[in-house]
């Protein structure tokens, strides 16, 4: 037990979807984004994996909830609790005092100066003394190994739950970006009304996501590679009468098609705003795709046939952003970019 406080550095990725924290090179957190809370007391009573587990579940007294939504903090207390319980589960040993906390977060980099604040405030409420924020499609070009201090433009498109973050990098800045609230929880939301709408049956938000994983796919022709029809179980709409359904690619690839096209228009109008030059080092160097949008089937080929640029599936596209700010966090004088005030 150690009697005297001392600075633990923590880099977390805040995710709509997922909260990943890297302490000492090492990831110590990865778990979703969900707090559950005492509705009487307002006391933490789970967090992370435990409290997703009784989303859609609980009884009145408890409440379980998303403390982001779209990128962005929605419930400010909510936020600050799960932060706090996650930073005491990537803390091993027991300490009789709080050690205080440098921490470099990463953030989507269509925030605002208030949305800004609110993930300051709530990292500082947890006990953050030295907060520093960076802008999402950097963290993740840092963290798949991109140069991105060089005279040399690179385009990152990190496909979270909440926003799609795209950027065009070169000498450690932004030279165009955009960032829209079109993400993997758009493509959950779209699966749930396709199967209201098509097959008559109620769709839970986790079983959406399921169904994503599963067989979802953002071509409707797969070839070999195309996954087999996955099964799912929910009552129907109107009798509310138990219903097995078989769900194949094609289908969820019909209807996720116009999300993403609205991502693939968002990366068209930041090409529009590339410098010459820097479009032409994006044309040699390719297009890299990270965040867990990423890994939807044919999505890397969609894109590519679209635009006519390469595009590359990050080697760890869930993990980009989060070694990103783990990189970032051992080289706070080296990297400009960092946002402190």
């Amino acid at each position: 037990m150690r009697l005297f406080s001392f600075t633990q550095e923590i880099a977390m990725d805040l995710g709509t979807a997922n909260t990943i924290l890297i302490s000492d090179n090492k990831i110590v957190v990865d778990e979703p984004s969900v707090v559950a809370l005492d509705n009487r007391t307002n006391k933490m009573i789970a967090v992370g994996g435990e409290a997703k587990l009784m989303l859609e579940k609980t009884p009145p007294g408890i409440n379980a909830v998303r403390p982001l939504r779209d990128g962005v903090i929605a419930d400010f207390n909510a936020c600050e609790q799960m932060i706090r319980g996650l930073i005491k589960k990537s803390s091993r040993r027991n300490r009789l005092f709080s050690p205080s906390l440098k921490m470099v977060i990463g953030v989507p980099s269509g925030s605002t100066e208030v949305e800004l604040r609110a993930v300051r405030d709530s990292a500082e409420h947890a006990g953050g003394r030295d907060v520093y924020l960076i802008y999402e499609p950097m963290a993740a070009a840092v963290g798949i190994g991109l140069d991105v201090l060089a005279p040399e433009g690179n385009m990152v498109v990190d496909i979270g739950g909440g926003t799609t973050e795209i950027a065009v990098i070169s000498l450690g800045g932004l030279v165009a970006n955009r960032s829209i609230r079109v993400a993997g929880n758009t493509l959950n939301l779209n699966i749930q009304e396709y199967m209201s709408r098509q097959h008559n049956v109620k769709v839970s938000e986790r079983m959406a996501e399921r169904i994503k994983i599963n067989v979802g796919s953002a071509l409707t022709d797969l070839g070999e590679e195309g996954p087999e029809e996955y099964v799912i179980d929910g009552p129907n709409k109107i009798t509310a009468l138990p219903m097995k359904v078989p769900v194949c690619y094609q289908e969820i690839a019909h209807c996720l098609d116009k999300s993403i096209g609205e991502i693939e228009t968002a990366i068209l109008s930041t090409l529009e705003e590339t410098q010459p030059e820097v479009y032409a080092d994006i044309v040699k160097n390719g297009i890299y795709l990270t965040g867990g949008g990423a890994l939807l089937r044919g999505l890397d080929k969609r894109l590519m046939d679209r635009l006519n640029i390469p595009f590359h599936i990050a080697e760890d596209p869930l993990h980009a952003v989060a070694k990103g700010t783990g990189i970032a966090l051992k080289n706070v004088e080296r990297f400009p970019f960092l946002m402190r005030q």
